[in-house]
């Protein structure tokens, strides 16, 4: 029995001591791998968003900063807004707060509308006074369903066409499905920021190279060819020597000037 109580307690005491020594062991490792400061996240978390951008330059780094700060501000201001207006409407009648939870719950919200507020709905639909309201309400809803079918058959016609382009831009451009998947998330991105009212820094310049793309293209052509033609002229002129055209001669050469006749000569064409 001794026995077997010392191998158990052996068997505990060997487990004890791995799992200690691993625990060491993580320890140290944790220890010894240098740590990031602060700093260093933040720098990673908006390197991430701004892959594009040279946060090492004050300037481009601040300029983000507060853009994202301003983005934040408006954000909540349009939160606390609506929070607001949320409010008042609340304390003006503490029964719309209830119906409204009632409906989220899953609630009929017909049968929630009376349940809420009981005798008063009854009493409007029945007062004559408000008929030319509620059937003006009544139209507009009809308009609004109406409108809202159009817009969906409207919606699934150009997606339609929509889907054709993009797989036809796909085979012009030989992109991935991938990098077509990019090009379509980035074109929703913009639409999406549109509806919402974002126009960001980033759509605006890309935006701004879009419309003058023709032009850059049209001035590099133009610049190309200018350097080309004097590129050939500071070539021919190189050949010349001296960076004058040549005059007469053969080959470019320049001829050599003739001498003067001397008396001697004349006299040894005379004999």
């Amino acid at each position: 029995m001794l026995i077997l109580k010392s191998i158990n307690i052996n068997n505990v005491s060997i487990f004890a001591l791995s799992t200690t020594k691993y625990c060491f062991t993580m320890a140290e490792e944790q220890k010894n791998t240098p740590q990031k400061n602060k700093r260093e996240l933040f720098m990673e978390r908006l390197k991430t968003k701004y892959p594009d951008d040279n946060l090492d330059d004050e300037e481009v780094l601040y300029g983000r900063l507060g853009e994202d700060y301003d983005d934040a501000e408006n954000q909540l201001a349009e939160y606390k807004k609506h929070e607001d207006e949320l409010a008042g409407m609340f304390a003006a009648d503490p029964r719309s707060a209830g119906y409204l939870n009632s409906w989220r719950k899953g609630a009929d919200p017909a049968v929630e509308l009376i349940r809420m507020f009981g005798d008063d709905v009854r009493e409007a639909l029945d007062d004559p006074d408000k008929q030319e309201a509620l059937e003006e309400a009544h139209k507009e809803y009809l308009d609004k369903v109406s409108k809202s079918k159009e817009l969906e058959d409207e919606y699934s016609k150009n997606l339609e066409v929509s889907l054709e382009e993009l797989s036809k831009f796909q085979e012009d451009n030989n992109l991935t499905d991938e990098e077509l998947d990019n090009v379509s998330e980035f074109i929703m991105t913009i639409i999406t920021d549109g509806i919402n009212g974002k126009i960001t820094r980033d759509t605006m310049d890309m935006a701004l190279k879009a419309l003058n793309h023709d032009t850059d293209i049209a001035e590099a052509s133009h610049e190309a060819e200018v350097r080309g033609k004097n590129a050939k002229i500071t070539e021919k002129l190189r050949k010349t020597g001296d960076g004058m055209a040549a005059m007469g001669g053969q080959n470019g050469i320049p001829e050599k000037p003739k001498r003067r006749p001397s008396i001697f000569s004349d006299a040894e064409m005379a004999k």
